[in-house]
């Protein structure tokens, strides 16, 4: 069977953009390798990934050392989509000639008929999954139709686009029927959704019906917009047990200054929202996402952020220095004047104060019971995470081995633990 290395660079996004074209090249009776080396692959594709400085210069690295294999006689064809490929393609053909073909985010077809196979239509919403089997993504909308003055998602993705119920609840009876127990609920923008072919946020119906699916015990809801967040939904978190006591909500910052030069909601909204969570749903878990080192982001203003974290304690936080990217507000009418060795330093502290603040609320947990779901058995441990946890970049709950007697669960079991230990970003425990 011909073998095709499929490379998958960037966010979750891209994640189900590779799986759905996996699905078509293996009705094709092709073999399909995620993210390997393996030179008996002579096609490789690239899904590459545009958002942020670093990460364009992974995807070029990453196309540039299979393009010195295909010089060297390793592979014969080299093919690159997604984010990077969209809106820099006519650059890319003139540097990088050794490339067979470019294409943008929503040219699945292209490559399909590009590689000499046949995309079959009927197959939408059918994937091949490079996740663990007992979690996937569900992709709920394509683009966004907000004016972030620092993102080039708009650019690179276009406007909104809800993908139907319907469909997305076909493709999620497909994911359950293949042993998904856990949807990752993501979007750019999830709190959008319906209002550009339902004429309003259908997001809370959405979820009460996958929760209705037989098998998923889990929806995890990511990449939610903090303005106009629907009070549905968070009725539907509160009393659904299938809706895990999680949200992701990209604050972005909390000084209005700054937060008015990013074109976001005002920290009112910010503030109002978090009250409102944690109100009606005591035990739910905060993620963010936090940008610093934006235009306009002066000591005061980094201070107004340390001391936001600090207060309201997010259960899981990540921050990215600022990338100034062309053709964005941000880059058009701001000067890009805070010096990188600023903006890193900036991360670093803020990371330093969740790093104690996750060490704290690690600490709190200690003594109690979790159900929680197996991810994988790692050396000497079961592996797995709270439903305060998303896979890859939330706290990971360590089981010894040894602990599990005979009984040995297996990836995607929910089992319940006793946390024994913690440690700053994980916890240890013993099944009971």
């Amino acid at each position: 069977m011909k073998k095709i290395n499929l490379i998958t660079l960037g966010c979750s996004k891209n994640i189900v953009d590779s799986e759905y074209l996996s699905a078509q090249f293996t009705a094709n009776g092709y073999r399909v390798i995620f993210d390997s080396n393996d030179a008996s692959a002579k096609t490789v594709v690239i899904n590459t990934c545009g958002f942020i400085s670093a990460a364009k210069e992974e995807s070029i690295n990453t196309i540039m050392r299979f393009v010195e294999a295909k010089r060297r006689g390793e592979i014969e064809h080299l093919f690159v989509f997604g984010c990077l490929a969209e809106r820099y393609a006519n650059e890319l053909r003139a540097e990088i000639p050794e490339v067979d073909s470019f294409f943008g985010v929503k040219s699945l077809k292209d490559i399909v008929a590009r590689t000499g196979m046949q995309y079959r239509q009927s197959m939408i919403g059918e994937r091949c999954m490079s996740t663990p089997k007992h979690y996937a993504y569900l992709k709920i909308a394509e683009g966004c139709n907000r004016r972030c003055s620092y993102c080039a998602i708009p650019l690179i993705r276009g406007k909104y686009e809800s993908i139907g119920i319907e469909q997305l609840l076909a493709e999620a009876r497909l994911l359950s029927e293949h042993g998904v127990r856990e949807l990752l609920v993501i979007a750019q923008d999830t709190t959008y959704y319906g209002l550009d072919i339902y004429k309003k946020q259908k997001l809370a119906e959405l979820l009460d019906r996958l929760s209705r699916i037989d098998g998923i015990s889990w929806i995890r809801l990511h990449y939610a917009y903090p303005s106009g967040f629907p009070e549905d939904v968070i009725a539907e978190m509160a009393g659904n047990p299938k809706i895990c006591k999680y949200v992701d909500i990209p604050f972005q910052h909390i000084n209005n200054n700054v937060l008015q030069k990013m074109r976001r909601n005002s920290n009112v909204e910010i503030y109002r929202l978090i009250e409102n969570l944690r109100k009606q749903i005591p035990d739910i878990a905060l993620r963010t996402t936090l940008l610093v080192g934006h235009p306009g982001e002066d000591e005061n203003a980094f201070d107004e952020l340390k001391n936001f974290v600090r207060d309201v304690k997010f259960d899981r936080l990540g921050v990215f220095p600022y990338s100034e990217e062309e053709g964005t507000f941000s880059a058009l009418n701001f000067e890009d004047n805070i010096p990188e060795i600023i903006k890193n330093a900036r991360a670093d502290e803020i990371m330093d104060i969740q790093n104690s603040i996750s060490k704290e609320l690690n600490a709190s947990r200690v003594g109690k019971k979790y159900c929680v779901i197996v991810d994988r058995i790692e050396s000497d441990y079961i592996v797995a995470r709270t439903e305060y946890d998303s896979p890859e970049i939330d706290n990971e709950v360590l089981i010894p081995l040894a602990s599990a007697g005979n009984s040995l669960p297996q990836a995607g079991d929910f089992v319940n633990v006793k946390i024994t230990e913690s440690e700053d970003y994980d916890l240890y425990g013993e099944l009971v």
